[in-house]
């Protein structure tokens, strides 16, 4: 059976099925993307889908990245201040974009329905920038909140006057709830107050290994996530040299051993999934290493779907909304339950 299923896969050419063309130099030519929103700091066009205004930040020039910020097209009252969720987005750390219509949108969705302050980063990709440039580039967008927060050189208008920087959230989904994961973790090196993390956010994180599980194996040939186009898309994000069973792609392969005591100190965490996921076995795996390490989890596994599947269906998109509004919101209350018991 697994011959079958080996030659299954090597049967398609991954490079066809990702729309890229590798060139001489390493790079890559990406052959289709999703639409692009263009960088505008309002949205009034009554004709357009845009629910929440945004605007575009530099982060770091050289690198060429750059924050999308979010905001609710009504001022919450003068009393209240709004979390803020830091966003990364998904495509396997080869493909798309923070301004890519379907990131953009459902930003845009979480601003102005939670509703929150969102920042999503345009990070740099591989393989012309390979792992951990993606996590570099991650720290340095909660070292810029914490600029924020610390209002270092003027802090941006929309932060300084919505935003309680003592409830931050990462989210992100498919190499996004990856580079949640690995952020978080280097967080933990760091004083990043006043700036608080208090919750993880990963839908259906984007974790491998060089054993296959058997939801890899029964989806070999999915419709999403082929085995061998993941295969690729690893291939071309970690360091030269490296396998599947690297940190940054398995980091239960080691059990955690040398981030042990740092996987404990992490905040509650959201984990969401659907069964028809190829990836559904390892994103179980890295539950059950959060758990056993002490770490609060939520997990939510629905039967059947696909990977990004709330991109093709509203009902499962409205859901995963629900699910990440109680999980801030509950984890806002806790914060706040904590504040007042220290006053008293």
């Amino acid at each position: 059976m697994e011959d079958q299923a080996s030659t299954a896969a090597s049967s398609m050419d991954p490079y066809k099925f990702l729309k890229i063309v590798q060139n001489p130099d390493g790079s890559l030519t990406r052959q289709t993307q999703f639409p692009s929103v263009s960088a505008t700091e309002e949205s009034t066009d009554p004709n357009t889908s845009q629910l929440a205004l945004f605007k575009d930040i530099p982060l770091n020039p050289n690198n060429k990245t750059f924050i999308r910020v979010y905001r609710p097209p009504t001022n919450p009252p003068n009393t209240t201040k709004l979390p803020l969720l830091i966003h990364f987005h998904g495509g396997g750390f080869v493909l798309f974009s923070a301004t890519s219509r379907p990131f953009h949108d459902a930003c845009s969705v979480k601003a102005a329905m939670l509703p929150a302050v969102v920042i999503s980063l345009e990070y740099r990709l591989a393989p012309e920038h390979r792992l951990p440039a993606a996590y570099d580039d991650a720290m340095e967008t909660i070292m810029w909140v914490r600029d924020q927060a610390m209002d270092t050189n003027g802090s941006d208008p929309w932060l300084k006057e919505y935003v309680d920087f003592s409830k931050c959230f990462l989210i992100g989904g498919s190499a996004g709830g990856n580079m949640v994961y690995h952020a978080a973790l280097l967080a933990l090196d760091i004083d990043i107050s006043p700036v608080k993390i208090i919750g993880l956010i990963m839908n259906q994180p984007y974790f491998s290994g060089v054993e296959r599980t058997e939801s890899e194996k029964r989806f070999i040939n999915d419709r999403i996530v082929p085995l061998a186009a993941n295969d690729l898309m690893w291939s071309l994000a970690l360091p030269k040299g490296a396998d599947r069973d690297h940190e940054y792609c398995n980091p239960m392969a080691a059990d955690g051993s040398h981030n042990k005591e740092k996987i404990g100190r992490l905040p509650r965490c959201l984990v969401t999934g659907h069964g028809g996921d190829p990836l559904s076995d390892k994103q179980r795996e890295l539950v059950k290493m959060l758990e056993e390490r002490g770490v609060e989890v939520v997990a939510e596994f629905a039967e059947g779907g696909c990977h990004g599947i709330e991109f093709f269906d509203p009902l499962k998109a409205e859901a995963l909304f629900e699910s990440i509004k109680e999980f801030v919101n509950t984890s806002c209350q806790c914060v706040n339950v904590a504040t007042a018991k220290s006053t008293l």
